[in-house]
């Protein structure tokens, strides 16, 4: 069986998009035009690239917003879920759900990147 090694999002403003997960803990490269990536923890890597780069191989793509995709990050306690959320929304992101015990057992937030990618905070409650 294959094994999911990248997730890639397209982003309007890379800087933005970096500075928005770097809060969340990606370590991206300090150099990259167009196209940047960092190697998760798990070994996943997360890729960001410009509206010029995939246009450059798909000159018809355009730009959709919404939830097509959705990205949950998992920590340690409910303590660093809250304190996240509260330190990447003070930092002038979107924060879509504050923090909340979920009925399944998480401790859980809901954020939104520059793009309006869908971010998720949990950890076991």
């Amino acid at each position: 069986m294959p094994d999911l090694n990248a997730i890639g999002i397209v982003a309007s403003d890379l800087r933005a998009s970096i500075a928005f997960y770097s809060l969340l803990g990606v370590d991206f490269p300090a150099d990259g035009e167009g196209h940047i990536e960092a190697t998760l923890p798990s070994g996943l890597r997360l890729m960001l690239d410009t509206e010029d780069v995939v246009k450059s191989f798909r000159p018809d793509w355009t730009r959709e917003r919404g939830n097509q995709l959705a990205l949950a990050f998992e920590f340690a306690s409910p303590a660093e879920v809250d304190e996240r959320y509260e330190q990447v929304t003070a930092a002038g992101f979107v924060g879509e759900k504050e923090p909340w015990d979920a009925f399944w057992g998480q401790r859980y937030a809901q954020l939104s990147d520059p793009d309006g990618v869908p971010i998720d905070l949990f950890a076991p409650l």
